[in-house]
């Protein structure tokens, strides 16, 4: 059976939760511009799997699972620069890490069940 609905897709499920666990481990940094950064990529994840989704074709959707791949990566780069900057302890970034390349992964299956 075919998958009706954005919600439906596992990979999208998992980047909401990541997106939820972003905000909760940077609900206290008080750097700005850093939090508003991470926080909107986090998101953008699962947007554009809902966005690619609800478009006319195949080609459209993997375009936007493509974006979704790269934010997901700009998220990846922040953890570590997270740890360098002291914001979160290296243990925290390293399970995000590790939920991030999870979702590259799916995201990847994803896209080549496309082709």
């Amino acid at each position: 059976m075919a998958i009706q609905k954005f919600e439906d897709i596992i990979v999208w499920q998992k980047s909401q939760d990541f997106s939820v666990a972003i905000y909760n481990e940077f609900k206290n940094n008080k750097d700005f511009s850093f939090n508003n950064q991470i926080k909107r990529a986090s998101v953008s994840i699962s947007n554009n799997i809902a966005e690619g989704f609800d478009r006319s074709s195949n080609p459209d959707f993997k375009r936007f699972l493509y974006f979704s791949l790269a934010s997901n990566s700009e998220v990846r780069s922040m953890l570590y620069l997270a740890v360098r900057l002291n914001f979160i302890p290296e243990l925290s970034a390293k399970k995000l890490i590790n939920n991030s390349n999870e979702i590259a992964r799916m995201i990847f299956g994803l896209i080549k069940s496309l082709k």
